[in-house]
């Protein structure tokens, strides 16, 4: 199983991004895909999860701002990020969890400036 995630940038305050992530190989219909972010000296913390019942999990700071969707057929997951702040700077991860284990992509930077 891979994932291949694309979609960050430099973006200005306020302005937004859309990231995605794609899953290859054996994947199983019944799986949860999310978003996760690190930021410099911080722990890797949940941003945004979805089943594949369409069930979603946001982190607070993040609600109503961000928004999780997949595209089941093509198993690929979208992080839809509008009215971005400068906190949410980081190397955002994709991940996707199923019966077989937990599998992540390689990060992509996302930088918000001030």
């Amino acid at each position: 199983v891979q994932l291949q995630a694309s979609g960050g940038g430099l973006v200005q305050a306020g302005g937004s991004l859309r990231l995605s992530c794609a899953a290859s190989g054996s994947i199983f219909s019944i799986n949860v895909m999310g978003w996760y972010r690190q930021a410099p000296g911080k722990q890797r913390e949940l941003v945004a999860t979805i089943t594949s019942g369409g069930n979603t999990n946001y982190q607070d700071s993040v609600k109503g701002r961000f928004t999780i969707s997949r595209d089941t057929a093509k198993n690929t997951v979208y992080l839809q990020m509008n009215s971005l702040k400068s906190e949410d700077t980081a190397v955002y991860y994709c991940r996707l969890a199923m019966r077989t284990g937990d599998y992540w992509g390689q990060g992509t930077q996302v930088t918000v400036s001030s």
